[in-house]
């Protein structure tokens, strides 16, 4: 992002930052109930927003790696059921996330939220020769929330910093250890802000929905 602060503290609209969004939409949520947001020991931001004084909003400690702050949250919480999120995807429908938390409770296996791919995708080798054409119909690109039962998923992320595996996302760890994991069909504006065209096509699409 380039920017002097954590890019999760940047403003979306004139009075929220991104962090604060996405702590709104969770609390909004039906199937939500306490919230805990991993943020850095040293972090001098979060204590500043409002919604961080919410009774249901918890700050636990982040770690070094996604799948470390992950545990972390986990470890926390008490309850079968876990939804992870990315603070950087604030603009999530809360009726995607009650869909997700339904059809898991519903079949009693872990699901994610995902996007089908809309593009032609190569798989190219490391030189960047194209070496097949990947079948569109197959690929989906993983969204958050994430949701899975929290004992299982806490033993695969321990199981994966053990044998020192990265996981990118909490599906990866899932899937390491053979869980069953399903794609439920999400929306393409719920993307991970990473870049400063990423914040304003956000704020853009936040503006044009509070003017809807």
């Amino acid at each position: 992002m380039g920017a002097d602060i954590p890019k999760q503290y940047l403003k979306i609209s004139d009075n929220l930052c991104i962090l604060e969004l996405t702590l709104q939409k969770l609390l909004s949520c039906p199937c939500c109930g306490e919230i805990y947001a991993a943020v850095s020991v040293d972090d001098p931001f979060f204590a500043n927003l409002e919604v961080s004084h919410n009774p249901r909003v918890h700050r636990v400690s982040g770690g070094v790696e996604r799948q470390d702050s992950v545990l972390s949250g986990l470890l926390h919480c008490n309850t079968e059921w876990v939804l992870v999120h990315d603070a950087a995807r604030p603009l999530v429908r809360s009726s995607d996330i009650e869909k997700l938390a339904d059809f898991c409770l519903t079949h009693g296996h872990g699901a994610i939220l995902a996007a089908p791919a809309a593009d032609t995708l190569k798989l190219c080798s490391t030189d960047g020769t194209i070496e097949e054409t990947l079948p569109r119909q197959r690929i989906f690109r993983a969204q958050t929330p994430q949701c899975f039962e929290r004992e299982l998923l806490i033993k695969s992320l321990q199981q994966a910093r053990q044998e020192g595996r990265q996981v990118t996302d909490e599906a990866s760890a899932m899937e390491l250890y053979r869980h069953k994991c399903s794609i439920v069909c999400g929306h393409d504006d719920n993307f991970k802000i990473t870049t400063k065209e990423d914040l304003l096509t956000a704020s853009a699409v936040l503006k044009y929905a509070m003017q809807s």
